[in-house]
């Protein structure tokens, strides 16, 4: 039974159309246009626009777009009654520069508009500056950016996680960890199933959960690509990389998304990864430990992404160690930024004495 819509007008809708001087063809490609620009699903022909001007009610995107394209709420375009201060018209205002393009600060800002107090102890306006300054730099950055996703591989204890944060760390760039996303679920699941938390050796887990992992790890990221952030990939990818057809794949929806990628495989020896997993001591890794040589026998050490890639040499950690030092590094220049931004001035001596440094001068910083 389809549902009933009181406060729906449709000729608001055709008003706004003629209003514009827009034919159905017009608004239909002027439609798909704006679909583009935002990764809206819809197909926009002539006969559907029609009925959505007399009898079928937009879909959720379909409504976005003629917001967009019209420049009015869903109130003023009759598709539901208007919500308290939506009465005003939605007005853009243009640049001075070219008339027929909308400021896009009053635009964002107004959108942030919606965003209110819910408590007496948040200010939304320090949340509407915070949020407008990030905007600004994010567009300008991307202006002539496409977004990138950078897929960093390798077998447990190889590094992978330490390097993809040292890239994280140096683009800014959100990291998404495929454990850190989804270990407490696969630990649930597997219980569910029959299995044990832990397990990772498992047919249980190689068949019925680790495809849901990995899963979960790409829908995350497109949406983050989606929404143009470019986007780190920590997972060990070593049944994903040893396939052409799913790298095919891969790299094909990526360039349907205009997206940038870039595999990366994090080499390293049996002794290294023994360490280091020793080291983290996490449950998962119990098997891997009790039986080293069977768990190291199902290894392909000489292995590689069957598709363009990078390498990182981190055997006997080496990269890693590299990346450790050029951390260090950027963290004393941000430390010396912030210094030279606000230093700290040295404590009182007593009431009535002057500030005065005691000792000889600081030696500069150098990068090591």
């Amino acid at each position: 039974m389809a549902r009933q819509r009181p406060d729906w007008n449709p000729a608001l809708l055709r008003e706004q159309r003629e209003k514009h001087g827009l034919t159905l063809e017009d608004t239909g490609e002027k439609l798909r246009e704006i679909a583009e620009r935002h990764s809206f699903n819809i197909a926009a022909n002539f006969q559907t626009i029609w009925g959505h001007e007399n009898s079928i009610y937009p879909g959720p995107h379909y409504r976005s777009a003629y917001c967009l394209l019209y420049g009015r709420n869903e109130a003023e375009l009759g598709f539901r009654r208007a919500l308290p201060g939506e009465d005003a018209q939605v007005e853009l205002t243009t640049t001075p520069s070219n008339p027929q393009i909308p400021d896009q600060s009053e635009a964002v800002r107004a959108a942030l508009e919606s965003i209110h107090e819910g408590t007496d102890d948040v200010s939304s306006e320090d949340l509407h500056n915070r949020l407008l300054a990030a905007w600004r730099a994010h567009s300008t950055w991307s202006t002539d950016q496409s977004p990138s996703v950078l897929l960093v591989g390798g077998f447990p204890g190889s590094g992978k996680s330490e390097f993809a944060k040292f890239l994280g760390r140096l683009t800014g760039w959100p990291i998404l960890d495929k454990d850190s996303l989804t270990r407490p679920l696969v630990d649930q699941l597997l219980i569910a199933l029959g299995g044990e938390a832990h397990d990772r050796s498992s047919d249980l887990y190689r068949e019925q959960v680790r495809p849901l992992e990995y899963r979960c790890l790409m829908e995350a990221a497109w949406d983050n690509v989606d929404c143009g952030v470019s986007t780190i990939l920590d997972a060990p990818f070593v049944s994903e990389f040893s396939q052409a057809s799913w790298m095919q794949r891969f790299y094909n929806r990526c360039k349907s998304k205009r997206v940038s990628v870039a595999t990366i495989w994090v080499a390293c020896d049996p002794d290294s990864m023994r360490e280091y997993i020793e080291f983290r001591g996490a449950a998962r890794d119990t098997w891997k430990m009790q039986a080293w040589e069977t768990y190291l026998s199902t290894l392909d050490l000489e292995m590689r992404p069957q598709g363009p890639h990078f390498v990182v040499d981190n055997r006997l950690g080496a990269a890693i160690a590299m990346a450790d030092q050029a951390r260090d590094v950027y963290s004393v220049e941000v430390a010396c930024d912030l210094h030279r931004c606000h230093p700290v001035r040295p404590p009182s001596v007593g009431k009535g004495h002057s500030h005065r440094r005691v000792g000889p001068p600081p030696a500069p910083v150098r990068p090591l």
